[in-house]
């Protein structure tokens, strides 16, 4: 078995993805409200009004509760002199290795929820593809940024 990377996304990361599902779950909201009201107006069958609170229980549990636990505790990331390396994942745990010499630019980036609990997501760009290191503490992605920026440079300059 392999070794536990190093590093995990910090716990108001965690708050974040929960924010994120009482908005997905709210969205459920109002579709299964418009469905109760339809079923209601046009005299439909009564068991679509328990199907849309059911529904909505359902979704409300795994997108705020369940869904961001796992992601919170599945998500790890290390930086290291010659690549870097992500995993997430549960049933299928994914493990990406970006070489440092393939590595074009990286950005950080933050929206308005994230910028409220001083989070910022970074962006590895590479020619294939971008590799994102979600939800860290807006300094700590400063200056994980410069350091795979440096490393990157100077691994262009050993090739």
């Amino acid at each position: 078995m392999r070794k536990q990377l190093n590093y995990q996304i910090p716990r108001k990361g965690l708050t974040v993805w929960r924010l994120y599902g009482l908005f997905n779950t709210l969205v459920v909201s109002v579709l299964m409200g418009v469905a109760c009201f339809l079923t209601y107006y046009f005299e439909w069958p009564s068991f679509i009004v328990y199907i849309a609170i059911a529904l909505v229980l359902i979704v409300g549990l795994a997108s705020i509760w369940l869904f961001p636990n796992i992601r919170w505790d599945h998500w790890r990331y290390e930086v290291r002199e010659h690549e870097i390396e992500i995993q997430y994942g549960l049933f299928i745990v994914k493990r990406t290795l970006i070489p440092m010499v393939r590595v074009q630019h990286v950005d950080t980036s933050q929206g308005p929820i994230l910028k409220k609990y001083d989070l910022a997501n970074i962006s590895i760009s590479t020619a294939a593809t971008t590799h994102i290191i979600p939800m860290l503490v807006t300094n700590d992605a400063d200056s994980l940024r410069s350091r795979i920026s440096t490393l990157a440079r100077v691994a262009e300059d050993d090739v």
